[in-house]
């Protein structure tokens, strides 16, 4: 099983404890790490030449998502995307508006139900992230009911709300994932 590190650049998360995902190739095994930048001081100013207007404002809440695709790259690493959203829409269409992958061999229009909750082809595995969403609809427990806790249908869950700040782990595809991995938190490192 290989390691993949990744870190969100240019993403404020609500933790600053760097997320680390583990994979298993079923051709080989890979090794790729991506590393945080450091941040130096240069210089500080006084207080008493700082103003209102030279601070940044603060960033509006966002949930961060990390889609991971079913298919790895052509060189035998996970295909990762880091997008962010506001809370309080359905996954779905954080998904389509972000155009990640939902619903695979079922893209066309006459293969899936549009957001109904009546097929059941936007299933994503929810890695990271689950108390962030709804509890599961009564359509999602009739269509998932033999499928693990932690699928959801895309189309009928809700992503925390409209000041959620969060990190959100999503599987895309997890019916057509060709290969195996782990996701785990991992405590930073001290470095000379």
């Amino acid at each position: 099983m290989g390691t993949l590190q990744l870190s969100i650049h240019g993403l404020a998360t609500t933790s600053s404890v760097p997320r680390k995902f583990n994979f298993r190739s079923r051709s080989s095994t890979t090794h790729l790490r991506f590393s945080t930048p450091k941040i130096r001081a240069v210089s500080t100013v006084p207080d008493s030449e700082s103003t209102a207007k030279d601070k940044e404002p603060d960033e509006p809440p966002a949930v961060d998502f990390a889609f991971v695709h079913s298919v790895l790259l052509p060189d035998g690493t996970p295909d990762v995307h880091f997008r962010r959203a506001c809370g309080g829409q359905k996954l779905r269409d954080i998904m389509l508006d972000n155009n990640m992958e939902l619903y695979g061999p079922y893209g066309r229009p006459l293969l899936n139900c549009a957001g109904g909750g009546t097929c059941g082809t936007c299933m994503v595995e929810v890695v990271e992230g689950k108390e962030l969403l709804t509890p599961r609809t009564d359509k999602e427990k009739e269509h998932l009911k033999k499928k693990p806790k932690n699928w959801r249908l895309a189309c009928q869950t809700i992503v925390g709300k409209p000041d959620s700040k969060a990190l959100l782990v999503i599987q895309q595809l997890p019916e057509w994932k060709a290969h195996e991995w782990s996701y785990e938190k991992i405590l930073p490192t001290e470095e000379p």
